[in-house]
């Protein structure tokens, strides 16, 4: 898996090319929240559950129907999170979503199960090119900066690049004359 932090930074990018009109801070910190939340996983080792298990790690919190399952909850808090319904709930569902994406793209692991509860099946992306991150302590470790490295290549690069000019355009269509 990328790192938690990492995780943020997806929808972190996104809502900084959107514009804060489009996603308030609430939402903007609800989503990079919300892209960390299947990592919440990792208790199952402490509860005894294996990692292949379906409620394991990168298991059925990594899957699109608890990205849609999170969506649902952010259409219920909606107006605390000051967006429409429907745009709370994309929102959301997509900032979770993000993650099991990213982690099919580590070079470790057993893979994630987005397809659950329809399959059980752990999926990588065919193309693998950012380092699994080592869970705990090994995180503070060489191991751990060479992984951060390959985020910052990987991840926060790619995403600083995509979001740079949509943020630029937009700010720039906002400070137009009508």
């Amino acid at each position: 898996m990328p790192t938690v932090i990492s995780h943020a930074v997806v929808p972190l990018a996104l809502g900084w090319a959107l514009g804060p009109r489009r996603v308030d801070r609430r939402l903007l910190i609800a989503g990079a929240l919300a892209a960390m939340l299947p990592d919440a996983d990792v208790v199952a080792f402490k509860l005894g559950i294996a990692y292949a298990d379906d409620f394991g790690h990168r298991g059925a919190s990594h899957s699109f129907a608890f990205a849609a399952a999170v969506g649902a909850l952010g259409a219920l808090a909606s107006r605390w999170l000051r967006a429409p319904p429907l745009w709370a709930a994309l929102w959301l569902a997509l900032c979770v979503a993000s993650h099991p994406l990213l982690d099919a793209f580590t070079d470790g692991g057993l893979g994630v199960a987005l397809l659950w509860p329809w399959s059980d099946a752990r999926l990588f992306a065919p193309w693998r090119p950012i380092a699994v991150s080592p869970i705990g302590a090994g995180f503070f470790s060489l191991r751990g900066l060479q992984v951060l490295w390959s985020e910052v290549q990987w991840v926060w690069l790619p995403a600083l690049l995509l979001a740079a000019p949509l943020a630029l355009i937009a700010r720039r269509r906002r400070a137009a004359p009508a």
